[in-house]
Formats: structure tokens, C-alpha cells, sequence
């Protein structure tokens, strides 16, 4: 018999708005994404730029806001300048963060022009590795300026009569990793002088525009907090949002732990927004900030052999500072980055199915969803290649296709906040190496819910993951307190085999159905079924008053 749960949605008692820009992407030139995607001017459905026809029509079919861009540990070693005007006299460099060539063929109005041609909102990330002031106030200019100054009118000259407009930018890229390029690790104090002058000074060429502090990279570092409140005390009243990177590891095979990993984010979120809301009181500031999470993975990985305990500070800096004369610099030639795989080419893979990547991605965006009153921005790291997984000449859609883009149509309006009762189960410590080590969790819900109600379209949602990885669960949701709403659907999204993988020939491997067995009883009380490790969308609809007569 299926195990049961009981959840309760009700319009007392919101959370917050969800903002569109919590379902963005990231962008950044590593292997295929830029070289072979976005560009590939030798392709059949390129445009005039060199950009793929077919993944901008794939994406266009979205409802992607917004793209994070261009990097990355990329950014902080780039210098914007050289990757404008003619091709031919753009400067090519070597890229220190990926062991690659910078050929700029892709360039800094390429990134912006690409966005336009998606329909997403370019978010930008600023170099403040290698670079600082003057050069982010020439790029705000160059960007945002209507013209009449050098670089505004070299906008101008290079193609783009309009300004882009970009709204929000990002205060650097990681600095608190030994492996950045201008690493700050050791000067968080330093770093937030930085970023205080860098917001104000591009903040006077655009007040309209928002910008993004760094703080630490993952809540792993061993200087995690208190890099963070040193950097926030000297910026605080300057910028609008911090950046928050996590990619989670879990032992291969620890399906436990990879469905409760989520738990690890909030707690990541719950610890920053508590930092940000004390250094608002120190500064007796009345500004709130909001948080971009605009890094984000959850993996599975083979353990270490060899592991030894509070060794990760020199692990990080061991595994980044590779100093062999004998690398080789991959020169990027967008017709042949495809490295020849299983497949025709496709995409590195996971070493599991499709399933679990939705689930993963599905999990962290619901955490988001439950923070929706200080969460404002995420961008999944793998987001493009989700919404348009591609080889060298097709296209197709995995498993992660569907929960991304359904929570893009109907995770909008209100966050509500579920209340749970149920049976949990715990996770306990474990290292996964010497830097990946992780603290138990305890009382983790075998249902993971969130919900959206958007009144002025007439909706209300309810996102459920089974978490459960050996049994089916009924759940009863209770949402009678939303008056004038009827369910009207169940959506269901899972997998018998685990080890499904979508493919050009077969991309229908996993795909959406109806559960047209879930009802609704006399007391207005949803009974449904979930399957083992699936994703459930309970749709409501209000109800019109010529529909009740």
C-alpha cells in the first residue's frame, strides 16, 4: 500500500512574489556552449552573425527570461575591448580559467545581440579579476549610454544605434576561489571596498541599473561566513543583490541524499539572508537585500579513495594551481568542438538517466520557490543546454526539459508556503573528497511541495517531488481555503528505468502525461498518487461565474 501524506495550501499565508528571473540561465564559453551552440557560422541554419538558427528557435519556444553571461571564471581574466568592432582586428588571448584560446570571435556585443535574438534579458558579469573601475565604467557606458561620449558612440559605430540596456550586473565572479583569476580570498575587506566603488561609479553612468555582490562562492569554503559579513560591511548600501554559487555533490549510486540535497541550499539561503539582514542592522541601513543564486548543480560523483578530513583548503588550491608546461590550449573552431562521443556526438552525460537530472534541477528551483521573498534571481548552470540539448546537427529534449519549462508557465504570481505532514527521513554526514564534505540532515520529507497562485490569471499550482526512491506515495492536498478555484489537472513526469537517457532518435523517452486518476472529493480534498521519484504539477483554475450557473 502506497504511503500517504498530507499537504495544506492555503491563501493566508503567503511567502512572497516569484520573479520571472528565477528560471535564467548561465552562459559561459566552455566547451560547446558558446563554440558549437550559440556560434557556429558553418552550420545550415546560421544567421548573420554565425549564430545557430535552430537553438535560437528552440529557445524562443520558451519562456526563458533571462541569461547570465558571459561568465564565469572566463570573465575575470577577459578584457571586454578586445572582443569589439571588426573581427579581424580583435585580439585573441589565452583564456587562463579553461586551458583554452580567447579568440573573441564571440565578443561582448555578440553576447548581447545573441540575447535579443532568444528574447531573454541579458544579465552581465563584469571583470573585476584583472581588471576594475575604469573598465566597468566603460562598459556600462559602451553598454547602457545613448550616445555623445567615446565609448557610447563606438557602440554606435560597431552596430547598435540603441543602447542594450542591461539591468542587472554582476559585481566579478567568484573571488573568494584560489582558482579565480585576481583571486580575493585573501582580502575579503579589500574586495568590498572594491565593489562599493565599482557599484557607485557604474551607478552614475546608469542609475537605473541593479548590481550583484559576491560573496562566498559555496557555503563549503572554510571561510565561509565571515568572508561574506567582511565583504557586506563595506558595500552594503550600494548594491542591490548578493551571488550565490553552489554545486552539490553526492555519492554515486546515494539516491537518498540526492533527492534531500536541496536541504543544503536552503540552509545556504537561510544563512546569507540571516547575514545580509544583520549587516542591515549594523549599518542601520532601511535597504533589504535580495538574493541572485546564479550558479547551481546537484551531481553525482565517484568518492575519493583517498580522503583526509579538513584537508580542503589545500585541496583547492592543489587541484587549481597546475603549472604543467605540457597543457595544450584548445583553439576554438565552432564546426569541430564536438568532441566524438557514444551518440553522434551528444553532450557529455551524467553516469545515470535523464530522470534524476530533471529531479535535481526540479528540486533546487522549488527550494527557490520557497524563498521567493529574497531569492530574485537563479540561473541554472546547465539551463541552455536543458531547453536545448544539442549535438553538432539536432536537437531534442531530455527529461529536464519539462519541469524547467513547465515552472516558467505556471510557477508565476505568489509563492504559498505547504505545509507537509508526513514521513521524513534523514541523511546522514558524509565526504564525498577532501573538499566536498557535508553535514547530516535530519527530518527531510519524503514529498517536496511548493506552490504558486496567480490570481489575476486565474491559478493556482502545486509542485510536488516523490522523493521516495522504492515506493509510490498518496498524498491528500488540501487547497479548499482558495475559494472560487477547482482542480482541473495532474501532471506527472517519471520513469520505471533510471537509466533512460533521450536521444536524437528517441526524444520521447520520458515525457509528461496526464494522471486522470486523481480526484477530488466531496469535501474538495485531492487524493492522488505519486509515483516513486516523479515530478507532479495539481493544477487549479478559478472558476468563472457563468460556469457555476
Amino acid at each position: 500500500m502506497a504511503k500517504k501524506t498530507k499537504i495544506t495550501v492555503h491563501p493566508a499565508y503567503p511567502i512572497g512574489e516569484i520573479s520571472p528571473r528565477l528560471y535564467g540561465a548561465f552562459l559561459e564559453p566552455i566547451g560547446t556552449l558558446v563554440n558549437g551552440m550559440m556560434y557556429s557560422p558553418k552550420h545550415p541554419t546560421a544567421d548573420d552573425k554565425g549564430f545557430r538558427g535552430d537553438i535560437i528557435e528552440a529557445l524562443r519556444k520558451t519562456d526563458l527570461p533571462c541569461v547570465r553571461l558571459p561568465g564565469g571564471n572566463f570573465v575575470s581574466g577577459w578584457d571586454w575591448r578586445d572582443s569589439i568592432g571588426p573581427k579581424e582586428q580583435r585580439r585573441v588571448h589565452l583564456d587562463l580559467a579553461w586551458h583554452q584560446y580567447i579568440t573573441n570571435d564571440v565578443g561582448h556585443d555578440e553576447y548581447l545581440q545573441w540575447t535579443e535574438r532568444i528574447g531573454a534579458e541579458p544579465m552581465y558579469t563584469l571583470n573585476l579579476g584583472t581588471a576594475g573601475i575604469n573598465e566597468a565604467i566603460y562598459n556600462v557606458e559602451y553598454t547602457n549610454h545613448k550616445g555623445g561620449t567615446y565609448w557610447s558612440d563606438l557602440r554606435i559605430k560597431n552596430g547598435h544605434k540603441e543602447p542594450y540596456g542591461v539591468k542587472i550586473w554582476y559585481l566579478g565572479n567568484e573571488p573568494d576561489g584560489p582558482w579565480q583569476i585576481g583571486s580575493w580570498e585573501r582580502d575579503p575587506t579589500g574586495f568590498g571596498v572594491l565593489t562599493n566603488e565599482v557599484s557607485k561609479a557604474i551607478k552614475w553612468v546608469d542609475g537605473n541599473i541593479e548590481t550583484v555582490a559576491c560573496v562566498s562562492c559555496s557555503p563549503n569554503m572554510s571561510h565561509y561566513p565571515d568572508w561574506d559579513l567582511k565583504v557586506l560591511q563595506e558595500c552594503y548600501n550600494s548594491v542591490d543583490y548578493i551571488s550565490l554559487h553552489h554545486y552539490h555533490s553526492v555519492r554515486a549510486g546515494d539516491l537518498a541524499t540526492f533527492m534531500g540535497a536541496s536541504r543544503y541550499f536552503e540552509d545556504y539561503i537561510n544563512t546569507e539572508v540571516a547575514l545580509c539582514d544583520f549587516v542591515q542592522v549594523k549599518m542601520r541601513s532601511p535597504r533589504k537585500l535580495m538574493i541572485s543564486f546564479d550558479e547551481y548543480a546537484i551531481m553525482m560523483r565517484q568518492p575519493s579513495e583517498n580522503l583526509h578530513y579538513g584537508r580542503a583548503p589545500y585541496e583547492n588550491y592543489r587541484a587549481h594551481y597546475r603549472f604543467s608546461p605540457y597543457r595544450d590550449f584548445v583553439l576554438h573552431d565552432p564546426d569541430n568542438m564536438w568532441r566524438p562521443r557514444e551518440g553522434g556526438g551528444a553532450p557529455r552525460r551524467r553516469p545515470y538517466g535523464d530522470m534524476l537530472g530533471a529531479l535535481g534541477n526540479a528540486s533546487v528551483l522549488l527550494a527557490f520557490i520557497r524563498h521567493a521573498d529574497r531569492v530574485k534571481i537563479g540561473c541554472m548552470t546547465g539551463g541552455l543546454g536543458v531547453l536545448a540539448t544539442a549535438n553538432r546537427d539536432q536537437i531534442w529534449r531530455t527529461a529536464s526539459y519539462y519541469p524547467y519549462t513547465q515552472l516558467m508557465r505556471y510557477g508565476r504570481g505568489i509563492s504559498m508556503r505547504c505545509s507537509v505532514e508526513g514521513d521524513t527521513y534523514d541523511i546522514p554526514s558524509y565526504i564525498v573528497d577532501d573538499i566536498n564534505e557535508y553535514y547530516e540532515q535530519e527530518g527531510v520529507d519524503y514529498i517536496d511541495a511548493a506552490a504558486a497562485f496567480d490570481d489575476n490569471a486565474g491559478e493556482l499550482n502545486v509542485f510536488l517531488i516523490n522523493r521516495d526512491w522504492e515506493s509510490d506515495r498518496t498524498i491528500e492536498l488540501d487547497a479548499t481555503g482558495f475559494k472560487g478555484y477547482k482542480f482541473c489537472e495532474h501532471i506527472q513526469l517519471y520513469s520505471d528505468d533510471l537509466s533512460v537517457v533521450s536521444t536524437p532518435e528517441n526524444p520521447d523517452a520520458i515525457v509528461p502525461t496526464i494522471n486522470n486518476s486523481t480526484k477530488e472529493d466531496e469535501d474538495g480534498i485531492i487524493k492522488a498518487d505519486l509515483k516513486k521519484l516523479s515530478w507532479n504539477i495539481l493544477r487549479f483554475v478559478k472558476v468563472n461565474e457563468s460556469d457555476k450557473a
